[in-house]
């Protein structure tokens, strides 16, 4: 398995990859139609990240090895490939893990520079919220 920082230097290169944004916003959009679908009994309120200009769902789920699980999916095709990319950096990851590795790849291909200040502010959101499914993981693991 490969470590987050492993995967961050991946995504990074797959980036540097494409010259253009005009590219790289096709690509994103590509790895949202790629994404796993989302079960419709998940689409329920309590399930939407707030925050989020567009409706973002997302389910968590703590695995028997201790890794947590994430599902996700968006309204939006832009958000939805940046959910993927969220995807895979933390799903299948411990919980600690989660909390201690900062999404610092849409700093290096330079994303905040693309995103609208609601697509940023989502963006962020949606991370939050893994976050704190991580932590409440991390605490029913302590007991």
């Amino acid at each position: 398995m490969m470590t987050p920082s492993q995967i961050q230097d991946q995504i990074v290169q797959e980036f540097e990859a494409l010259n253009d944004w005009d590219v790289r916003y096709k690509h994103i959009i590509q790895l949202g139609k790629n994404l796993p679908d989302f079960p419709d009994s998940a689409r329920l309120e309590e399930n939407l990240i707030k925050g989020c200009q567009s409706q973002v769902w997302m389910t968590a789920e703590l695995k028997e090895d201790g890794r947590v699980c994430f599902q996700a999916d968006s309204d939006a095709m832009i958000v939805r490939g940046l959910v993927s990319l969220l995807l895979r950096l933390y799903s299948g990851q411990p919980p600690e893990t989660i909390l201690a590795t900062v999404p610092e790849f849409f700093e290096r291909i330079e994303m905040g520079k693309h995103l609208s200040m609601q697509r940023s502010n989502g963006l962020h959101a949606m991370i939050k919220q893994m976050k704190f499914y991580a932590l409440a993981f991390q605490m029913k693991q302590r007991g």
